[in-house]
């Protein structure tokens, strides 16, 4: 079996149909090249003498999804539509829960294929497609390096478990997908959907969450400027980052997480394209790959095999029981939500790291870990607080809502690490001072950085 076989999974047991097309149902891909979904879906039409069709649904109570996401998320389809019509491929977007428009265009489909996304929502979305369509539905799962299920069949207990488990296939899945040309257009399918010309005429339509602003300012979404991205930090931050990486004053990070999660550029692509770079050294290449496919992928297989992911329950015994011990403890300064997303604290520090987040859809990872340290010392009940960080973390940041940040919120709670010297609040969970900030890094040069980011945003 090859590592493209091993990628895909055939949902149900019904045949291909006599359809008019292959559907391809586009939600956690979002993008046009290095797609093995795509590719598979425009194989099968070929063999069968029939165009594609991409249909996505558009739902406008995605969960914890508010304004911000859809701004960056559209972005990128607005360009997949337009990559897509060059190669001759009809991309349909239709109001609704993604599954039912998925049935709703596989009425016509002699095979739908879908791609792979962890959350509970998007594997209940499959399971519901799969079992209520009229042909043969095949998944793909082409965001992530090695298929989750190949690397483990359990959630591992951390990195170190892991990582030799993933090194042993990477040589087999270090490849991209074999890319496939349509023998036959669909652009002129009667299909209707909605048009993504104005995007801020489609915004205007949607009922969402518009409590959050978009951040133009800062990321535009779409493949093109992921690879432009990309491009920016191999020949300028590649070099010293595994020096520089744990420091939040420069830019000498990707800022990959955005597209990665809507699925906008390949972790395969990521991945070669840093590997075979010939800027930096062995040793910073080997930490971007470390956090882009072995932390990355911990983080997916965590989702995947722990179904409460996003409540407190997902936490190892051992943090569990040490918060518990702890959860009367003194608080020094407690502080409510409202005060938090405010960044209306004591400490200049965790503010700056708060009004990053809020101002530009991002935070540096390093004060990622500081920032939700202190929601767990500021708030009143370990369970409380996990809630606060998790909720706050999905409701700003564009990579919200995504296993990545569901494991790094648990990790601040103990997930993926063990147990250190006992302390108030925290037990034995990992503590993080401010005076570690001033130690490790130029904590001063951060908060004036932020501020810059800021006036940025305002101005904007």
């Amino acid at each position: 079996m090859t590592d493209a076989d091993t990628r895909i999974q055939a949902l149900n047991d019904r045949e291909v149909a006599a359809g008019d097309y292959v559907l391809y149902w586009m939600q956690q891909s979002q993008r046009a090249e290095n797609n093995p979904a795509l590719d598979l879906a425009v194989r099968e039409a070929n063999r069968r003498k029939l165009p594609v069709v991409v249909g996505f649904g558009l739902m406008d109570d995605y969960p914890e999804a508010n304004q911000r996401h859809f701004r960056f998320m559209l972005e990128g389809l607005q360009a997949v539509a337009a990559a897509l019509q060059r190669k001759g491929i009809r991309l349909v977007v239709r109001l609704g829960q993604p599954s039912a428009v998925a049935l709703a265009l596989g009425q016509r489909a002699a095979l739908i294929v879908c791609d792979v996304g962890y959350t509970r929502h998007q594997r209940e979305w499959r399971r519901e497609l799969a079992a209520e369509a009229d042909c043969r539905v095949l998944a793909v799962e082409g965001d992530v390096v090695v298929p989750v299920a190949v690397v483990s069949t359990k959630a591992e207990y951390a990195a170190r478990t892991i990582r030799p488990r993933i090194q042993k296939h990477l040589d087999d899945y270090l490849r991209l997908p074999r890319a496939a040309a349509p023998r036959q257009s669909s652009l002129d399918l009667n299909l209707d959907g909605i048009g993504l010309d104005d995007i801020d005429a489609v915004i205007a339509e949607l009922k969402i969450d518009r409590c959050v602003s978009p951040v133009t300012a800062f990321f535009k979404g779409g493949t093109a400027e992921a690879r432009k991205r990309l491009r920016r930090f191999i020949r300028h931050r590649l070099a010293g980052y595994d020096k520089n990486s744990n420091q939040p004053q420069t830019d000498d990070v990707s800022m990959m997480s955005p597209y990665l999660h809507f699925g906008q550029i390949s972790p395969v692509y990521l991945a070669l394209q840093v590997r075979d770079a010939q800027e930096g050294q062995g040793i910073d290449r080997a930490a971007y790959l470390e956090e882009l496919i072995v932390r990355r992928e911990l983080a997916i297989n965590f989702v995947h095999y722990t179904p409460d992911y996003d409540r407190y329950s997902c936490l190892p015994d051992w943090a569990l029981k040490t918060l518990a011990a702890h959860a009367g403890d003194r608080r020094t300064h407690v502080y409510s939500r409202e005060e938090l997303e405010a960044a209306e604290t004591h400490d200049p520090y965790w503010n700056a790291a708060m009004r990053e987040m809020k101002f530009t859809g991002f935070m540096h990872n390093y004060m990622r870990m500081y920032w939700g340290k202190k929601i767990l010392e500021w708030t009143p009940d370990p369970e409380e607080a996990f809630d606060t960080t998790l909720a706050i973390n999905n409701k700003y940041f564009l990579d919200g809502r995504d296993p990545n940040s569901f494991a790094g919120v648990a990790w601040v709670y103990g997930k993926h690490d063990r147990a250190w010297a006992e302390r108030a609040v925290f037990g034995k969970v990992r503590y993080m001072a401010a005076s570690g900030l001033e130690r490790k890094c130029d904590i001063e040069a951060y908060v004036h950085k932020v501020d810059r980011l800021v006036r940025k945003s305002e101005e904007n």
